[in-house]
């Protein structure tokens, strides 16, 4: 009877052969690396250290940061070429080791440190795909039984050589490195791309927004007038939510928005959700537009969170006892005001906690502050401006999302 075929379920067109199977050990050449303790961020030639791996699954020599002193006969005995493949050797879990990376193009005299192996091929490979291939969740597990685990988690030449292993032939294996390869240089583009918006919302957050002078650095032409002091309650209404008890919950009803609602400034519904009767809901339902802050939370840190609804249904949510809820006729201004360096500077100042105790933010103190105000129209200028800064981030997060999740497939398809 003809064994299985061996071959991942998604494959490049052109290739049908089975994959071969054999243990690691005779595929490549193992070697421990240099131990140099603190010398490894000082000056000399690059070195491959533990955090080059754990970041990357290609390296090239941009990548490499640190740098040690050596004497030609150490920097020969443990110099570092194209297409060696690493793998983490110690560290303080399990998770963290026998992770690989593949160096792809190595600056010159480069060696590689006492924290990691280097695997070098004996038969004619591509390492990058051994890189991804051994990142695969079963190989991952398989690299972490081939290792020690004692007070440290430690992996050794001697012990991964037995592994067995899976491969199509070399032309199968740059494709398939060539593909995951392009995904993660667009990943990376997309997390720049990310960092980079944030940086321009943080600025433009204390740039767009006047401070005691009455002007702010930065404005839209054709606005010039002096921004007024104002109460902040002239400009957003707000009121706690809803108190229930433990009784009230069931599986469906009207939904209580609570601060696991607030992700990284957007609003969020999760599966994680809860529901009450809507016979004891006996305060207004939120709509579109309000803006939810984070009132009280056992971490201080999560007091003062934001933002603002959406996606809601009329009369099917309220928010929670330990939430605020604000109403405004202009929204994306107040919630941008909410990111501003006064807004922080009233969270450390008013929020109460501490020692164990739940952090706090009072509706009244809220209520009291003044804050500095432009015209209603330089104010709807400058919301829907910054509401556009946050679509573009929410639209890069979607992208890197979807990225992320169909490396993961090809990982799982890709590979036996």
């Amino acid at each position: 009877m003809k064994d299985e075929k061996k071959a991942p379920k998604l494959r490049f067109k052109g290739f049908t052969d089975d994959w071969e199977q054999c243990k690691l050990g005779t595929l490549f050449d193992f070697k421990n690396g240099l131990n140099k303790g603190k010398e490894f961020f000082g000056s000399g030639v690059p070195i491959v250290n533990y955090m080059d791996i754990n970041k990357n699954v290609i390296i090239n020599a941009d990548m490499v940061k640190g740098r040690v002193k050596l004497n030609e006969d150490e920097i020969e005995r443990f110099a570092v070429k194209d297409n060696d493949l690493f793998f983490t050797r110690t560290s303080e879990t399990s998770e963290e080791i026998g992770f690989t990376a593949a160096i792809t193009y190595a600056a010159k005299n480069t060696v590689f440190s006492g924290f990691i192996l280097r695997a070098r091929p004996i038969l004619k490979l591509n390492s990058e795909f051994y890189a991804y291939y051994l990142r695969t969740m079963h190989k991952r597990n398989d690299i972490i039984r081939h290792s020690s685990i004692t007070t440290r988690a430690l992996t050794s030449g001697s012990l991964l050589s037995t592994m067995t292993v899976s491969y199509p032939a070399i032309g199968e294996q740059n494709r398939i490195s060539y593909i995951l390869r392009k995904i993660d240089s667009t990943i990376t583009l997309h997390e720049k791309k990310e960092r980079q918006l944030e940086r321009l919302k943080s600025a433009l957050l204390q740039k767009m927004f006047a401070d005691k002078s009455g002007y702010p650095a930065v404005r839209f032409k054709g606005f010039d007038d002096i921004w007024n002091q104002e109460k902040l309650n002239s400009l957003v209404r707000l009121h706690r939510g809803l108190i229930y008890s433990p009784n009230n919950v069931q599986d469906s009803g009207i939904r209580v928005l609570r601060s696991s609602n607030i992700l990284d400034g957007k609003f969020v519904m999760t599966d994680d959700d809860i529901f009450v009767k809507s016979s004891v809901v006996n305060i207004p339902t939120v709509k579109n537009g309000d803006i939810l802050i984070t009132a009280a939370n056992g971490s201080i840190k999560l007091v003062g969170k934001h933002a603002i609804i959406s996606g809601i249904s009329e009369n099917t949510a309220v928010s929670g006892g330990f939430m605020l809820v604000g109403s405004s006729r202009i929204p994306n201004f107040v919630n941008s005001l909410f990111g501003t360096s006064w807004y922080q500077r009233f969270i450390r100042k008013y929020v109460t906690g501490g020692n164990g105790s739940i952090g706090n933010l009072k509706k009244n103190d809220f209520d009291k502050q003044y804050v500095m105000v432009p015209t209603t129209s330089e104010q709807e200028r400058i919301g829907e401006f910054l509401k556009k800064i946050d679509q573009l981030i929410i639209n890069n997060q979607i992208k890197h999302e979807k990225l992320l999740e169909l490396k993961k497939s090809l990982l799982q398809n890709m590979f036996i």
